[in-house]
């Protein structure tokens, strides 16, 4: 397993900064061409202009790598944003869900990603712990980190927080098979990112817009006009929500680049995943992959990798697909339609083990934190 962390993502932490004047991360993108920020229109250039004034970060690799799929970057930055930066619930809970989800899906990216943002939540010794394979101090923050690696449990948390605990965590199991599956190994420059001081430095910068909440709703207006899935029930009707039905939806198209018997072949394969990481070789592939015509198999690959283990997404396997007619917009809303099959199953184990309700009880048995309300018996994470 732990040569499948191999690729750290790439991206370079810069807070103040105007991305139409910075270059492009030349390095950084594996198969697309980002849309540069002085050359977005539309919908791509307010998705970016709100990126760097919420997430305090001028450019965003994960972000430019979905620009070329203008629908899938408006949707993944608003579910991103109206549940990891809007809400109630304290940023640094949202941020170990983050990092929890991030460590069960091997996403080494997020995973530094995730480390250095705690940081700029205040806690400098939380996300290090966590990323060592530590159980958090926090009975909170050990029951927030236990539930993101293992999303059939109850949720430690009250009902009303759920759009943005459980939107953090979908969020996340789509945009780590995004990042698996597109960006190269650096999450900064020369990986500087395995370096506590500078994550620490990194997180530093970003303190400022960490700490201040996001006003709730406001990314909505990006979304208007796509289409969308009818909205999920742990979502109350909350921005979150809505942003992820659409999500949902834009992703899904991807599917339409399939013929109708590859579709079906990923959508049953996905549908029966036990949630485990597949073994190492590709022998898992086979049997989903039987009976498909040959020209049908590459594309059918490649949505699965990207669902159950986009860090073995290769060069070749992303050529055997394209050839010379596929676009970087197909590539994009094709890997989309793989990570949203995958966050799908995910969600459906959430809604399955239902809430824990821990804040709307009253009386005993709960342990209040920094990360809001939480089963006094769920006090212990998992290690890894």
């Amino acid at each position: 397993m732990a040569d499948d962390r191999r690729r750290v993502r790439a991206g370079r932490f810069g807070h103040g900064h105007d991305p139409s004047r910075e270059p492009m991360m030349a390095g950084s993108f594996r198969y697309v061409t980002p849309v540069p920020a002085r050359t977005a229109t539309g919908r791509t250039a307010q998705v970016y202009a709100q990126l760097a004034e919420d997430f305090g970060m001028a450019r965003m690799a994960v972000f430019l790598t979905l620009s070329p799929a203008e629908e899938v970057l408006a949707a993944t930055w608003v579910t991103l944003r109206e549940s990891l930066l809007a809400g109630a619930a304290p940023r640094t809970g949202k941020e170990v869900v983050a990092l929890g989800v991030s460590l069960a899906n091997q996403c080494t990216f997020c995973v530094a990603a995730h480390t250095t943002l705690l940081h700029a939540t205040g806690d400098h010794r939380l996300g290090e712990s966590i990323a060592r394979g530590e159980v958090p101090a926090d009975p909170g923050h050990a029951a927030l980190l236990a539930w993101a690696r293992s999303p059939g449990a109850a949720r430690p948390y009250p009902d009303a927080l759920a759009p943005e605990y459980v939107g953090t965590a979908l969020t996340f199991h789509f945009i780590n098979r995004i990042a698996s599956a597109l960006l190269t190994e650096n999450l900064m420059p020369a990986n500087l990112q395995k370096f506590r001081l500078v994550r620490s430095v990194g997180g530093r910068a970003m303190a400022g817009p960490a700490r201040r909440q996001a006003v709730p709703g406001a990314g909505l207006p990006l979304i208007a006009g796509l289409p969308a899935r009818a909205e999920p029930g742990w979502a109350g009707g909350a921005p979150a929500g809505t942003a992820y039905a659409t999500l949902k939806a834009v992703a899904e198209a991807g599917g339409d680049l399939l013929s109708g018997p590859a579709r079906a072949a990923v959508t049953r394969a996905v549908a029966g995943w036990d949630g485990a990481h597949p073994p190492m070789g590709a022998a898992w592939l086979d049997e989903p992959l039987a009976g498909l015509p040959a020209g049908d198999r590459a594309g059918a690959r490649l949505v699965l990798l990207t669902a159950f283990a986009p860090y073995r997404v290769t060069d070749a396997d992303v050529a055997a697909w394209r050839g010379s007619a596929r676009t970087d917009e197909d590539l994009v809303r094709l890997c989309a339609f793989g990570a949203i099959l995958a966050t799908a199953h995910v969600e459906a184990r959430i809604t399955a083990a239902g809430g824990g309700g821990a804040g709307d009880r009253a009386g005993g048995g709960v342990v209040r934190s920094g990360a809001g309300v939480v089963p006094a018996e769920m006090t212990q994470g998992e290690r890894s």
